[in-house]
Parts: structure tokens; sequence; C-alpha cells
């Protein structure tokens, strides 16, 4: 793996090379692709739930001025219980709904550690090569590396739910520009899903959802490594390896 991706110079070149040539044609992807793509995702246990989208301009799809996170958020309020993984509710979500994006409700299946592109590449690199399953990855292109895991807790299992720093929710994604990891009362959109904006933005698979679901504590070290050197080469970043404390 190591003789693919070449040396530590022009690496990141040859990662991104590499990433664009595995990923699926989801931009313009016909609504076929898009439902099939939903439900495979979905049939991989992601719980669904449809979410804005793009409006023209930098806008969003719903009637909040001023949306502060345009085309990434869900439309109902009730989106966690609305969540599902039922292949005949999100075929008619993606029928009648054929602009939504989707979101995929984390911490009841699984969980999503969240990292920026740069330090998830270098990341990705290195857990392959060193043979560890890593399950689906999604790239966001507004710079984000998003790896799916098992979660580490449910409702069902309260005692054994724990919090901690490293907890991000969608309110507080702008204080954490390191690793972020989406558990319990979070989401993240699931590909295939339009950003806002005039250049084509999306979030697209690197790793479908046919690989299995990692324990996320196998990636961590890694993932926190990789987020450490990249802020520390981020001017101003040296001390954001981790997320702010809120």
């Amino acid at each position: 793996m190591s003789a693919e991706f070449g040396g530590r110079t022009g690496r990141q070149g040859k990662l991104s090379q590499w990433l664009r040539g595995r990923r699926p044609k989801e931009d313009g992807a016909d609504d076929g692709d898009r439902e099939a793509l939903l439900v495979a995702a979905a049939g991989a246990g992601l719980p669904l739930a449809p979410a804005a989208h793009p409006a023209p301009g930098y806008g969003c799809s719903c009637d909040r001025v001023g949306c502060p996170t345009p085309a990434r958020h869900p439309v109902s309020f009730a989106w966690q219980t609305q969540s599902t993984t039922d292949r005949a509710q999100i075929e008619r979500w993606a029928r009648h709904q054929p602009l939504a994006n989707f979101i995929t409700a984390t911490g009841m299946v699984h969980d999503v550690l969240d990292v920026p592109v740069e330090a998830g590449l270098q990341a990705l690199q290195r857990l392959l090569a060193s043979g560890i399953e890593v399950g689906p990855v999604a790239e966001s292109d507004d710079g984000r590396l998003l790896f799916f895991t098992l979660t580490r807790g449910t409702p069902e299992d309260e005692d054994e739910w724990w919090p901690c720093e490293l907890d991000c929710h969608p309110e507080t994604m702008d204080e954490h520009p390191g690793l972020r990891w989406h558990c319990r009362g979070s989401y993240v959109l699931v590909p295939p899903a339009r950003l806002p904006g005039d250049d084509g933005a999306a979030v697209h698979w690197v790793r479908g959802p046919e690989h299995p679901l990692p324990d996320p504590l196998t990636l961590l070290e890694i993932l926190t490594d990789e987020c450490g050197r990249h802020a520390g080469a981020e001017a101003g970043h040296a001390s954001e390896a981790w997320p702010l404390r809120r």
C-alpha cells in the first residue's frame, strides 16, 4: 500500500488522485442512482431522514432567515425518531423529495469520526497500510473526511454510554476544528448530498457502506495523531489537535 501512495513528499497529491479514481460517479447521478445509494446506506444499517438542500447562491431550502448550516440539517425537528432504515420509506422520501439531501442519525447504530480532510487522508493511508479494518469513509468537499464506525453507546445501554470532550453536535461544529466525534444526538450528511454554492461541491463515498463498521477505538489513535500533525502545521492552531473545550 505504501508503494501505491508513494513517500511523504507529494503524498497528498497522490492520495487525492487515488481517492478521485475510487470515487463513485455521484455528482450528476440520476434519480435511480441516488435512490440506490440511499437504499444501500440504509441496508448497511445507517438510519436516514430527509434534510434540506441547497437553494440558489449560498442558500438553503428551509425558511429560516440566515440559516447557519444551509443544506446540512434535517427538515424535521423529529429527525431522531423519524430516522429509519426501512427501504420502502426511504424510497418514498427519495421519490417525493427529489432535491432533498439526507442525514444519518449517529449514536443509534453507528458513530462518525469527522476530521480535516488533509489529516484524514494521511490517517487513511496509515490505517490501510497497517491492515486495520477502516469501514465506510465519506468525503465532504467542504474539507472534512468522515469515518463511519460502530456506535459506543445507545439508549438501551445507558449505563455504558459515556460522554467526553470529543463529542460533537451539529451546533458546536465550529468549536471543533480537529477531531469531531458524532455520537448520540448528532447527525451527518450521508452521500450522495449536495452542498451550497455554484462549484458542484458534494458529499460522496470514498469507501462505501458495504464495508463493515469498525470499533471506533481501533481508528482513534491514528486519527488523533494525524489531527495533531495537521493542527501543528496550521498557523495559529498549534494547540488545536483535540477539540477546544466548550
